[in-house]
C-alpha cells in the first residue's frame, strides 16, 4: 500500500515535532505547517490524505482554514484542541471537521483515531457500487454512491465525507430510528462512550442546515425525541 501523507498543523514547533516523530513511527509521510495560511499552502503542492490542525493560530486560525480546506476538499480533518476549548470542538465539528483529540494528547488514542479515519476514508472513497445501488433516492434527496455527491431538488450541495455517511445511513433505511450511539458505531466504527450524543448531534444538525429548506422545521432528517433520528420516508 503506498505510504499515507499526514499534514500536521501547531504553532507550537514542539507539538509539529513530536506529533509528526509519532506517526512517522507508525509509517506515514508528515508535512508540517505552523498556521493555517502554510496549510493552504501544502495543500495547494502535495497530495495529502488526512490533516491534524491546531485552532489557536497565528495570521489564519484553524476554523478559518478549515472553511478554506472544505469549500473544496473532503479529506479528513481532525480538529486539536484544548479541554477547555469546548466551543471550539463543536465549532470545529460543524464546519466539517470529522473528528477531535484533546490536548494533552494520549499517543495511543491519536493513532488510533487517525487510522480510523484513514481507513473510512479510503473505504467510503473505494470501489465503485453495483449499478443497482449507485443511487439513493428519497423524495427531493439524490445520493450518488459513485461519485459520493448530494442533490436536494436537483441542486447539490457540498457534504463533508462524514455527512455523507450518515445521511447514507439515514437514507439506505428510511423510516428507521437511529440512536446517536448506532449512528455513531455504524458510521465512526468506534464502540460509542457517553460523548458521542453531542457529536452526532451536531453532525446531523449541519446535514439539516444543507439539505433542508427550513432547518427548523426538517422534513426529511427528523428528531424522534428520546430515541434518536430518522429519515422521513417519501
Amino acid at each position: 500500500m503506498e505510504q499515507q501523507t499526514i499534514l500536521v498543523v501547531d504553532d507550537n514547533k514542539e507539538i509539529v515535532f513530536s506529533l509528526g516523530k509519532l506517526l512517522e513511527y507508525e509509517g506515514y509521510r508528515i508535512l508540517k505547517a505552523y498556521d493555517g495560511i502554510e496549510a493552504l499552502d501544502v495543500l495547494q503542492e502535495e497530495t495529502v490524505d488526512l490533516i491534524l490542525l491546531d485552532v489557536m493560530m497565528p495570521r489564519l486560525n484553524g476554523l478559518s482554514a478549515l472553511m478554506k480546506i472544505r469549500e473544496n476538499n473532503k479529506i479528513p480533518v481532525i480538529i486539536l484542541s484544548a479541554k477547555t476549548e469546548e466551543s471550539d470542538k463543536v465549532s470545529g465539528l460543524v464546519m466539517g471537521a470529522d473528528d477531535y483529540i484533546e490536548k494533552p494528547y494520549n499517543p495511543a488514542e491519536l493513532t488510533a483515531r487517525v487510522a480510523a479515519q484513514l481507513r473510512r476514508y479510503h473505504t467510503w472513497g473505494g470501489g465503485a457500487p453495483k449499478a443497482e445501488e449507485d443511487r439513493l433516492v428519497n423524495g427531493g434527496v439524490v445520493l450518488d454512491r459513485q461519485t459520493k455527491t448530494a442533490e436536494v431538488d436537483g441542486e447539490e450541495v457540498k457534504l463533508t465525507a462524514t455527512e455523507y455517511r450518515i445521511l447514507e445511513l439515514l437514507m439506505e433505511h428510511p423510516g428507521q430510528v437511529f440512536s446517536a450511539e448506532q449512528i455513531y458505531e455504524k458510521v465512526w466504527k468506534e464502540i460509542a462512550n457517553y460523548a458521542v450524543e453531542n457529536t452526532v448531534m451536531v453532525h446531523i444538525r449541519h446535514i439539516r442546515e444543507k439539505i433542508e429548506i427550513n432547518p427548523k422545521k426538517p422534513k426529511y432528517v427528523k428528531v424522534v425525541w428520546g430515541i434518536g433520528y430518522k429519515m422521513e420516508k417519501y
